[in-house]
Order: structure tokens, then C-alpha cells, then sequence
């Protein structure tokens, strides 16, 4: 495969649920490959750069892997070049490596990367408190 569906790829990238999600945040303007703005249908490569505004998030990824079916988280990091994947959170601090990862618990949202809330107003954890997703022990 040397070329898929920019919709396609955003879909099975996991960065949209479904794949009319991504074709409307592309045809809204909130998806820019290489600089320029693009169509749903307009063909992605390895090495292409894709901005991406979901929400109140920017991500800015370079595509290492083309897939154009949906599989598992594991799958889904394959496609994006690690070093190159950059986001912004609502705060508006820009902040480099994983991205955040849902804490189901609370519904909030968690960075990867240091334990910070993001988006939710919560505050970051106090120290020697356990970790919410880790589990306290129950005496």
C-alpha cells in the first residue's frame, strides 16, 4: 500500500471515531497536510505532516505508517512517528510524547507523561497520594 484516504487514515489513526467525523473536520478546515488544507479524499503518504484540531486540542503528527482499517490502540501507534507527535492541551502549553490517556474512573483526562489533568479542571495529584490508576489498597 502506498497511499491512502486522508479520512481513512485519520480513522484508523484514532483520532476520530468514526470516518464521517474526520471527513467533516477535514471539510471544516481543522486538518492541514503539509501546510495546505486538504480534502477527505486526497491521497496521504509516509512522511506526510498532518495538523490536527480535535476540540480545544491541536496535534501536530508526521505519518509513519498507512493503515486503512480501524484496529486496536497498539495498531493505531504504529502510524504516527513518535518523536514528531506534538499537542496542545486546553491550557494552551504545548507538550511533546504520548498522548492523554481517558482515566475512566473519573471521566477526566490524563497526560501520559507527569500525572497533570487536562481539560477537566482537576489538579494534579498531591504527593505520596496514589495514583487513580494504579488502585489504593484497601485495609
Amino acid at each position: 500500500m502506498n497511499s491512502v484516504r486522508l479520512d481513512r487514515w485519520l480513522w484508523a489513526a484514532r483520532f476520530f471515531k468514526t470516518r464521517s467525523q474526520a471527513k467533516s473536520a477535514i471539510n471544516g478546515g481543522h486538518v492541514r497536510l503539509n501546510g495546505k488544507r486538504a480534502k477527505a479524499a486526497r491521497e496521504v503518504k509516509c512522511g506526510d505532516a498532518l495538523n490536527i484540531r480535535r476540540g480545544r486540542e491541536d496535534f501536530t503528527v508526521e505519518i509513519e505508517g498507512l493503515s486503512d482499517r480501524r484496529g486496536g490502540a497498539a495498531e493505531a501507534a504504529v502510524l504516527i512517528a513518535k518523536p514528531a507527535l506534538r499537542w496542545r492541551s486546553a491550557s494552551g502549553k504545548e507538550k511533546c510524547g504520548e498522548l492523554p490517556v481517558c482515566n475512566r474512573r473519573t471521566g477526566g483526562r490524563r497526560s501520559g507523561i507527569g500525572g497533570k489533568w487536562s481539560d477537566c479542571g482537576r489538579v494534579a495529584r498531591a504527593a505520596g497520594e496514589p495514583d487513580l490508576l494504579e488502585g489504593a489498597s484497601i485495609d
